[in-house]
C-alpha cells in the first residue's frame, strides 16, 4: 500500500513589467446592482425605464480594483488563471496546475473582497474604446489604463513535487508573452485581444 507524502511548497517572487498597456476590466458594483434590479423586476424590468446619462469618468473608475487601503491592484486570481491557462502550451495538465500553483495577495478589493496584487509602478488614466456589449450592440467602454512600464511584484506559492522553480519561472514568462492580463489580453475568451496586458519578468527571487 502506497503512502501519501505531505505537501511540499516553495515560493518565488516575480517582478513583472508591462511592455504593453494594462486595461482594467472589473465588473463594477454598479453593473451588478443594475443586473440585480433587472432580475428582481423580472418581465417588467424594461417597461417605462428611463435611460440615465452615462458618467464615463465614474464607469472608468468603477472598472478598477481598489484595495481596502485605497491602492489599485491586479486581481491575484487573474494571474493564477493565466498560469493555469499557459499549461496548455506545454502539455501540462491544467487540472493539476489548479491544485499546484497559487498567487499570494497583497490585499483585498474594498468592494467585493477580490484578492489583489499591488501596482508598484505606474499611474492609471481614463481611456475609452469602441466595443460591443453582450447583445452585439455597439458601445463606448470607459476603463482605466496603465501605460507600458507598469510593474508589480507577484508572489507565487507552488507544489514543489509538481513543479520546479524553473518550471514556474517559464510558466510566468509564457503568461507575460502569450496569455496576458486584463482587458484585450491575447488569451481573451471573446476575441483575439488587442495585444494589451503583456509583460516581461525582470526579476525572480526565492522567498
Amino acid at each position: 500500500m502506497g503512502q501519501i507524502s505531505k505537501p511540499k511548497f516553495a515560493r518565488l517572487a516575480f517582478t513583472i513589467r508591462g511592455d504593453a498597456p494594462y486595461v482594467s476590466n472589473k465588473f463594477s458594483s454598479e453593473a451588478r446592482e443594475i443586473m440585480r434590479e433587472k432580475q428582481a423586476a423580472g418581465a417588467t424590468a424594461a417597461k417605462g425605464k428611463k435611460r440615465e446619462p452615462k458618467d464615463f469618468a465614474a464607469c472608468a473608475a468603477a472598472s478598477m480594483h481598489l484595495s481596502t487601503d485605497g491602492w489599485p491592484g491586479l486581481p491575484a486570481s487573474a494571474i493564477r488563471q493565466a498560469m493555469i491557462s499557459a499549461c496548455r502550451l506545454v502539455g501540462f495538465k491544467m487540472v493539476l496546475a489548479k491544485l499546484s500553483v497559487f498567487v499570494e495577495q497583497d490585499g483585498f478589493d474594498a468592494d467585493d473582497d477580490t484578492p489583489l496584487i499591488k501596482f508598484t509602478r505606474g499611474e492609471p488614466k481614463q481611456c475609452e474604446h469602441a466595443t460591443r456589449n453582450e447583445t452585439g450592440v455597439a458601445d463606448i467602454r470607459a476603463r482605466m489604463r496603465w501605460a507600458p512600464g507598469w510593474e508589480s511584484v507577484v508572489r507565487v506559492r507552488y507544489d514543489a513535487d509538481q513543479f520546479t522553480a524553473s518550471d514556474v519561472e517559464a510558466l510566468m514568462e509564457r503568461v507575460g508573452v502569450q496569455v496576458g492580463l486584463g482587458a484585450g489580453r491575447p488569451d481573451s475568451k471573446k476575441s483575439a485581444g488587442m495585444n494589451w496586458g503583456t509583460f516581461q519578468v525582470v526579476d525572480v527571487k526565492t522567498i
